[in-house]
């Protein structure tokens, strides 16, 4: 066990931090929060060494980030020299421009709320758009975005798919995941072509449907909430004659009624990371993590 590094995991992410703790062979702590009746938080933090990493994935992150910066002060407070940040969904990460008169432009007023408190950022396949690289959100920290690509590739593996099997994206934004995936495990990767045909309704076109026909298809994406985009890409998929369809979410945002929406559209199944509690969790990303993380223990 190292006798440098501890973990601090907010609550309801004790699963997942643990298991990234195992790995480092580091010991983890849960960070105690209590809400006062006006709704201000109290936080505290239990004992660190020179290192500490407080795990929090950041999905409905208005409940989290005052507790969050609070967290990362208490550990300066208890004597620790580097604090990190391990959050594998990184949140407000799409509003990188005001796209209209008065709007705030949110991935810069978080970014820089994040960056004066952590000396390192560790995330994975943040939801970015314009911005290339997460260093420019995080320009003082030592930032970096991991990718889900060979995780998914290896449970893919794992399951001893059908030798028809072919990994498809939504759209040229999934191709970054698709590529890598079908590189990993030897399968042919398409990605749709996206439309949108007015403010409201979206097409996906596959340019060589017959490619589809009678496959085991993954679709794989990085992001689900209200899964809009998953399901117009399992209409187009079951449309071009897909035998069945798996859909593999780097990180599961979406609620129950979702996921059984679209499994009564023709889904057979809804996998998803451990980027964020979730049940369709059946990944775990901790090994991933701990790769980055082993020159802090």
């Amino acid at each position: 066990m190292t006798n440098n590094l501890t973990i601090h995991a907010f609550p309801q992410q004790e699963g997942p931090a643990q298991r990234l703790a195992d790995c480092l062979g580091a010991p983890c702590f849960p960070i105690f929060i209590h809400t006062f009746p006006d709704g201000e938080s109290l936080v505290r933090v239990e004992q660190a060494f020179n290192t500490a990493i407080i795990y929090c994935s950041l999905a409905q992150p208005n409940e989290k980030l005052i507790a969050l910066c609070l967290a990362a002060q208490a550990l300066r407070d208890r004597g620790v020299q580097r604090v990190i940040l391990v959050a594998p969904y990184m949140c407000y990460m799409r509003q990188d421009k005001a796209f209209e008169p008065g709007q705030a432009i949110s991935q810069q007023v978080i970014g820089d709320m994040l960056d004066r408190r952590f000396d390192r950022i560790l995330t994975i396949d943040p939801h970015l758009h314009r911005t290339k690289e997460i260093g420019a959100v995080f320009p003082k920290s030592q930032a970096e975005a991991l990718s889900a690509a060979e995780p998914i590739a290896d449970y893919i593996l794992r399951q001893n798919p059908p030798s028809t099997s072919i990994v498809f994206g939504p759209d040229s934004e999934a191709m970054q995941w698709v590529a890598a995936v079908g590189r990993r495990t030897g399968m042919k990767a398409l990605v749709g072509e996206k439309y949108r045909l007015d403010d409201r309704q979206v097409k996906i076109e596959i340019a060589n449907p017959q490619i589809i026909q009678n496959r085991h298809v993954y679709l794989i994406d990085d992001i689900c909430s209200s899964a809009g985009t998953i399901k117009i890409a399992l209409s187009a998929l079951l449309a071009a004659g897909a035998k069945s369809i798996c859909a593999i979410l780097v990180h599961a945002l979406s609620e129950k009624s979702v996921v059984d929406d679209l499994m009564n559209a023709g889904l057979k199944m809804f996998i998803s990371t451990d980027t964020v509690v979730n049940p369709s969790n059946r990944i775990e990303i901790a090994p991933l993590l701990a790769d980055a993380l082993k020159n802090e223990t």
